[in-house]
């Protein structure tokens, strides 16, 4: 049997080191994130890769990438880093009004608009040491989902892009088409000639990326003539004002896109698949009960987002940039 290494030998603050190389696959990124110098992370990637004897990062043209074991660290780094966080975080008992933690909750301006604005106003009310911090997904983000779980409390998207992973149902929505007030072409609704022969604005258009809406105009055999790409939704109305541009929104904020100005709201000449917008957690929260307080204040909020008592409580307008 192999000894063990005492554990009061280790260098635990090598663990924080690791694992956000191992996420940002880039010293310099790793530094920022960290707010360390990068001598002072190469001094702590050096230490690492004698004491595994392993690269870690391997160049690869002007890039690094994981290597092979770099990769089967990265399945229980972040795990291991994240406990270690909760057991100093623990408290004997625990009472949401006595508690400060902070939740980190990956998702689009789309979630943080709607469920999220109503957390964070239902944890004032009773958990006012609470603060949540909601941090923009991208594809890239998404794309490693299995991964960026590990490290934050969740993740607000519809299903498709993650599976294999805990989730509850937050509340389901709807589309709608958004043209420019001025836009005579455009009835109260769209035709599909109408879809296939106007400029597009679209959202989050990669080959993993996108919307479910946008996905079904492609399998009418509607090839989209994209004019612009916007990782967000709020900021679509801004693409579409005062040109031909079409675009596809959530009926949940189609009232900011149209309270904005420049912008109305149409009907599809499709039925589009609603949507199911869900939160997503990594398993090692499972058994967490403050994580399990913060899901439950997420199913409350889905359900007001669902009954459409969320408008009443938002801004007349949403500025963007």
């Amino acid at each position: 049997m192999i000894d063990q290494m005492p554990l009061s030998r280790l260098d635990l603050n090598l663990l924080v080191s690791l694992d956000a190389l191992l996420t940002e696959r880039s010293v310099t990124r790793a530094a920022e994130r960290l707010h360390l110098s990068q001598p002072a992370l190469s001094a702590s990637l050096a230490r690492l890769r004698t004491h595994f004897g392993d690269p870690i990062l391997a160049r690869r043209g002007n890039t690094y990438e994981l290597t092979p074991f770099a990769v089967r660290l990265s399945e229980h780094t972040t795990s291991a880093l994240e406990a270690a966080r909760r057991v100093f975080e623990s408290q004997a008992t625990w009472s949401p009004e006595e508690s400060t933690r902070e939740f980190s909750i990956y998702g689009s301006d789309y979630g943080f608009v709607t469920v999220g604005s109503v957390v964070s106003r239902l944890a004032a009310e009773r958990a006012p040491g609470v603060r949540f911090r909601f941090m923009l997904h991208n594809p890239t983000i998404v794309d490693d989902a299995a991964t960026r779980l590990r490290s934050v409390d969740g993740m607000i998207i519809p299903h498709g892009p993650i599976s294999d992973h805990p989730f509850v149902d937050l509340w389901h929505d709807d589309w709608t088409a958004l043209v420019a007030t001025g836009n005579d072409e455009v009835g109260d609704e769209l035709t599909r000639g109408q879809l296939a022969d106007l400029p597009w604005v679209m959202t989050y258009q990669t080959r993993s990326a996108f919307t479910s809406a946008g996905r079904q105009v492609q399998q009418l055999g509607i090839e989209p003539r994209i004019e612009a790409i916007v990782e967000s939704f709020l900021a679509m109305s801004h693409f579409i004002a005062g040109t031909r541009r079409i675009g596809i929104i959530q009926k949940a904020i189609a009232h900011l896109a149209t309270r904005a100005g420049g912008v109305r709201a149409v009907g599809l000449p499709f039925v589009p698949t609603p949507l199911t917008n869900a939160l997503w957690w990594h398993p090692v929260h499972g058994r967490d009960p403050e994580h399990g307080w913060m899901r439950d204040l997420f199913v409350e909020a889905g359900r007001i987002v669902d009954s459409g008592a969320h408008v009443a409580s938002m801004p007349e307008a949403v500025a963007v940039g």
